[in-house]
């Protein structure tokens, strides 16, 4: 009778189990956007609320630690733009993409997401990429851009004024166009890490690739 007992109470454990499980799947599945494994991964923040400072991956452990500061201005340059995310990914410092998956979904491990407050400003603690394919790439932190009302945006890579892969053809081009996106590095002794700056203008830099 005993064992009857036991094995009724155990069944009746199991069955619960199982349902919690089943419904905690469901409540996992139901919380991915259908569109998930398509959009961009500027929307892939686990964060419920973005500030204007975040810090890549891995940062603390790597060698040449970089603070990236800048402002994110409107079209005419002047104003702040408030509420801008600005997602960035890039290689680790062997130039190659470290790649995860979530939810069936392949991503770059080495990424962040800012937002903007009113005053425009953002701050990312990363950390110098190397260069893709092996080395015959240039080093680029590359960005998303996500302003208010308007559909998420590529816009030109970050790169690096000490790169020697930056050839001058391609530094000509770049000081004519858009010189903010070149970082000039300058290390700071008392944070311990290099330190650089680059302004965003809205809708002047957009990109259709990298």
């Amino acid at each position: 009778m005993k064992k009857s007992t036991f094995l009724f109470s155990l069944l009746i454990v199991l069955c619960v189990f199982n349902t919690l499980n089943s419904q905690e799947t469901a409540a996992a599945t139901n919380d991915i956007p259908q569109n998930f494994k398509k959009r961009s991964p500027v929307y892939d923040y686990s964060e419920k609320k973005l500030n204007n400072v975040d810090t890549i991956p891995d940062f603390i452990s790597k060698t040449n630690k970089l603070k990236i500061t800048g402002t994110i201005f409107q079209n005419d340059g002047v104003t702040p733009a408030k509420n801008v995310i600005l997602f960035i990914h890039q290689t680790d410092e062997n130039g190659n993409f470290e790649l995860k998956r979530e939810n069936k979904k392949r991503y770059v491990h080495h990424r962040g997401w800012v937002k903007t407050n009113a005053d425009g400003k953002y701050t990312f603690y990363t950390f110098v990429p190397g260069s893709y394919f092996k080395g015959k790439e240039i080093k680029q932190i590359l960005p998303i851009i996500k302003a208010p009302g308007q559909e998420e945006k590529k816009i030109e890579s970050y790169v690096f004024n000490d790169d020697p892969s930056l050839k001058d053809s391609c530094r000509e081009d770049i000081a004519s166009t858009n010189p903010n996106r070149i970082l000039n590095l300058t290390f700071n002794k008392e944070e311990g890490l290099f330190i650089a700056k680059r302004d965003i203008v809205l809708g002047k830099e957009e990109t259709a690739s990298y």
